[in-house]
């Protein structure tokens, strides 16, 4: 029956076009659904050939070989995981509470978070963080949601007492902070303990006419990113820990859309972050540093990296007194936030 049809059909072609019948036969040929099997093709397409033009082909060849010749992991694999994963729990997420939908209309700007600027390995062009965040959060909740070593460190010398828990890391103690945005110094005036941060730098700039024209102070909690008027691809500043400065760059921003996340309560949300190189070991090599000596008789340098496994066998006799005399400091590494 299936013949007898494709058999009206051709004659409805010829009848129609004029065309001659050996035409006929050949489109028939060539548009023929035999023509579409490629199972007697051998190309492999996980094989690059020698003789290749094409520069794309060239980097992925240079990339496979470097990786066959070194043993470790690929950190741009885990960086797409991290991607992936991201995606997974936050692409169309919809809040269990109808109070926490992002209402329709809503700014989302993508924020880059760069290195400290003592940090001289890829500080200019590689995001410490990239984060999503919602037009009407205050300031606050960003500075909230960055993440950085300086915060971690641990204050005091701890060569007599290693066992003694801290009570306090940095973030704890110095709570001060600011955003230099447009002109505008943000402190962060939320606690007590906090100082303004910019007071230095008015002064210094008002005391003399630098021509940097006159800055202006606010509250960083009292402001949301919708009421500032900010540039796209423009470098401002975040500082914390009184001198740990961080360039900040809005890359982005757009209108949510139903495919971003929807629930109000996970924003700021880190979208990215790089792999950290861990410090290791003085000694064994393996282990990541947990503290730092100078001073130390006993060590090959100074300051000298240990970690804790190596630095009690060495500073410590078996019922836990010091030997020799050093000084010791604890070490956060920011491999930590891999």
């Amino acid at each position: 029956m299936a013949l007898g049809r494709e058999g009206d059909v051709v004659q409805q072609l010829v009848a129609q076009r004029s065309l001659p019948t050996n035409m006929v036969d050949e489109l028939q040929m060539v548009c023929s659904v035999d023509t579409l099997d490629c199972s007697k093709e051998t190309t492999n397409s996980d094989v690059i050939p020698q003789d290749t033009d094409l520069v794309t082909l060239q980097i992925r060849k240079k990339v496979i070989e470097k990786k066959e010749e070194r043993l470790m992991c690929d950190r741009t694999c885990r960086q797409h995981i991290f991607e992936q994963e991201h995606e997974m729990q936050t692409v169309g997420r919809k809040p269990s509470n109808s109070e926490n939908f992002v209402p329709a209309g809503e700014v989302i700007l993508t924020i880059n978070i760069y290195s400290p600027v003592i940090f001289t390995k890829h500080r200019e062009n590689k995001p410490y963080n990239t984060m999503l965040v919602l037009g009407s959060q205050n300031l606050t909740e960003v500075r909230d949601a960055i993440s950085c070593v300086s915060d971690l460190q641990i204050g005091g010398e701890f060569s007599n007492t290693p066992d003694l828990a801290p009570e306090h890391i940095s973030k704890d103690l110095y709570k001060s902070a600011f955003f230099f945005i447009e002109g505008t110094f943000y402190n962060d005036l939320r606690y007590s303990e906090c100082g303004d941060l910019s007071r230095t730098i008015v002064d210094w700039a008002e005391s003399h006419d630098r021509g940097y024209g006159k800055f202006h102070t606010a509250k960083m909690e009292n402001y949301t990113f919708n009421d500032m008027c900010i540039k796209v691809g423009y470098p401002y500043l975040y500082c914390h820990q009184g001198d740990c400065e961080h360039i900040v760059i809005i890359t982005d921003v757009r209108i949510v859309h139903r495919d971003d996340c929807l629930d109000k309560t996970l924003y700021p949300c880190v979208i990215k972050k790089p792999w950290l190189w861990t410090r290791k070991c003085s000694v064994c090599k393996l282990f990541i540093v947990r503290w730092v000596t100078n001073n130390d008789s006993l060590a090959p340098e100074d300051p000298c990296c240990f970690c804790d496994t190596c630095f009690r066998m060495l500073h410590y006799d078996a019922d836990g007194n010091k030997l020799g005399e050093f000084l010791a400091y604890p070490y956060v590494d920011p491999g930590i936030f891999n």
